[in-house]
């Protein structure tokens, strides 16, 4: 509920009990082991909740407050007593649904017209959930990563600190090509909506890939934006991959990514990118989703010179599964990795130029 992706959607649990644990108080400190919250985000993000069942007492020893006082609070409405089997078999049949959410006399109203529904795809929800500031995390960190904010999740940018990395986060359209020397890797995150409406970043990242030689990655409305600067289209799909346990088949090595494996990931996407063929120069799939096809991961090849990856699952997922949670590391070391280099090259170039040609020596030596 927290999660940004879920911007302007309607929630319908599966699961008949919901809120029996209770929501705790959602605040962390600012320090190289968190960023601020507990959850995904600082408020509910999602536009209404629909449950079966909604529990009135709640029972973990962190809870502050009911689900309901937690909406209530949030001014986000919801409703129970619903069949969300039969909910969930409408929406299985039809794909993702404008809806509604009536109680008392507007639920014997005819329902509305087409047109009448709010669209949240038509919006540009990414510029309502980002930043609006830049601000940093960790400013103590030994590798220095700059996040584009397309609407992040918490525990992306808890997954960056937690590695020892200093995180600027930046606003969705802000031109990082303007200050990309400052830092030793660039990050996208996830976020809500449809990525044809983040041109204007698409256009930035693709400048930023051709003319900057150090680590990218990006992760779900991330990965889509890294594939439309490479030259890939953006698709919405009938129904989207969302929940856990979503497999996924590596098809490149790369870090602790091993080709031929199946990955067990965390997902929530309503648009892919298109599987071409030929794939663009200097670019090739990385995962692929085993249960429908759809792409779920690229990266740039090892003959590009570039180290670029996303994939659109989450590593991250504070839930589970966390079998590829290490791809954070594989980025924050490649980061390291490419900062050192940098650092020692000034110093070696400095050595070089001081020590005398073979013609000086010999005439030294005469």
């Amino acid at each position: 509920m927290t999660d940004p992706s879920y911007r302007g959607q309607i929630l319908v649990f599966t699961t008949p009990l919901i809120g029996n644990y209770g929501v705790p108080r959602n605040v962390a400190p600012y320090d190289s082991q968190d960023v601020g919250v507990v959850l995904e985000a600082k408020g509910i993000q999602c536009a209404a909740v629909i449950v079966a069942d909604v529990a009135a007492r709640y029972s973990h020893h962190k809870a502050i407050e009911s689900l309901a006082e937690w909406c209530q609070r949030h001014d986000v409405p919801g409703i129970t007593g619903v069949d969300t089997r039969a909910v969930t078999r409408l929406l299985r049949d039809q794909g993702t649904t404008l809806g509604r959410v009536a109680i008392g006399a507007d639920a014997s109203l005819p329902p509305p017209q087409e047109h009448e529904y709010w669209d949240p795809s038509k919006e540009n929800l990414v510029a309502q959930v980002s930043t609006r500031e830049q601000y940093t995390l960790n400013p103590t960190g030994d590798v220095k990563i700059a996040v584009l904010d397309f609407g992040s999740k918490a525990n992306i940018l808890r997954s960056l600190v937690r590695r020892n990395a200093a995180v600027t986060v930046l606003p969705w359209n802000f031109d990082f090509n303007t200050i990309r020397d400052q830092f030793d890797g660039l990050f996208l995150t996830n976020g809500p909506g449809d990525p044809n409406s983040c041109m204007e970043a698409a256009l930035n990242v693709r400048r930023t890939i051709q003319e900057w030689n150090k680590p990218v990655f990006g992760i779900c409305m991330g990965h889509q934006i890294i594939g439309i600067a490479a030259g890939l289209d953006a698709y919405r799909m009938t129904f989207g991959n969302r929940g856990h346990n979503q497999p996924v088949l590596a098809l490149s090595s790369s870090g602790s990514i091993t080709a031929g494996r199946v990955y067990v990931t965390s997902q929530n996407h309503q648009y892919a990118l298109k599987l071409h063929d030929p794939f663009p120069e200097g670019w090739e799939p990385f995962f692929i989703n085993c249960n429908d096809s759809s792409v779920e991961g690229i990266k740039s090849t090892n003959d590009s010179g570039k180290r670029v990856w996303g994939v659109q699952f989450h590593p991250e997922s504070a839930g589970g599964p966390l079998d590829t949670i290490e791809m954070f590391t594989d980025f924050v070391n490649e980061c390291r990795a490419r900062k050192t280099n940098s650092d020692s090259s000034p110093m070696l170039e400095k050595r070089q130029n001081l020590e005398p040609t073979p013609q000086l020596a010999a005439a030294g030596a005469a």
